[in-house]
């Protein structure tokens, strides 16, 4: 069994002192791994992502209850940079990318002078970077944009890569390529990675393992393939509602879990 890298508990986080986001929230990373969270806007994916990486702060919210544990220690209210010295990268929902430097400027800055990916290898992973390599990255396409982010949180040795919404503004193909290429770099290079995204679909069918979030809670989790597969998750996430409105997991049915339901 792989060791575990993130261990998340019964995490509770409250904006402004009075909102509370997120409620309970419990999840695993085992080394090596994909994980995905899943759940549409506002469930509490990226607050959950801040959490981890400690950037909380920033937005005026804190964690008033639960664990987060990497690697066996507690690291509730780090900062980021101690964080990111600890091999905890965050590739941010957006400003993932220097406008006004090149993307070789942008890879440079990221880059470790000991580390193992350099920016060659980069390229490689992504041979349209390596083209435009002197062009500014504010003049990237969404999606080169993406694996320019990618590339720099590679260049940053992560013992654990966190992704926020790979897929946001992106058309379907670009989308697909970029998944595809991510997974085959993880493969590689036994990645550790908490994908969080909305795009459910595209996310499972890279991950390993994947919960589904929904108003601040965990309501669903199980191996990717098992939750792809499964009628009520491909119903109310994957896109095989009938109906025109949005319905909730949580409002239409209580699952009778096979797996753990956090309700």
């Amino acid at each position: 069994m792989a060791e575990t890298l993130l261990e998340v508990r019964q995490l509770e986080v409250v904006y402004n002192r009075v909102a509370t986001a997120i409620q309970g929230v419990s999840l695993t990373v085992a080394a090596g791994a994909v994980v995905a969270l899943v759940g549409t806007n506002g469930a509490g994916k990226t607050t959950t992502l801040r959490a981890i990486s400690g950037f909380l702060p920033s937005e005026d919210a804190e964690i008033t209850d639960g664990d987060i544990e990497f690697e066996g220690r507690r690291i509730n209210g780090e900062p980021p940079y101690r964080l990111a010295r600890s091999g905890v990268i965050l590739v941010p929902e957006r400003e993932k990318v220097f406008a006004t430097l090149s993307v070789s400027e942008n890879l440079a800055f990221a880059a470790q002078e000991d580390g193992a990916i350099t920016l060659d290898r980069v390229f490689s992973y992504f041979p349209r970077l390596g083209e435009r390599r002197n062009q500014l990255a504010g003049l990237l396409s969404g999606g080169e944009k993406q694996m320019l982010a990618i590339g720099m949180g590679l260049l940053c040795r992560p013992r654990l890569l966190l992704i926020d919404e790979l897929s946001l503004g992106l058309a379907p193909i670009a989308i697909t390529e970029l998944m595809q290429r991510l997974q085959e770099i993880c493969r590689e290079l036994r990645l550790t990675v908490l994908l969080v995204e909305q795009n459910a679909y595209a996310a499972l069918a890279i991950a390993d393992f994947g919960y589904i979030m929904e108003s601040g809670r965990v309501v669903f989790d199980g191996p990717a393939s098992e939750l792809l597969a499964h009628p009520d998750v491909r119903e109310f996430y994957l896109g095989g509602c009938t109906q025109t409105e949005t319905k909730s997991y949580r409002d239409v049915k209580q699952y009778r879990r096979k797996r753990r339901w956090w309700g």
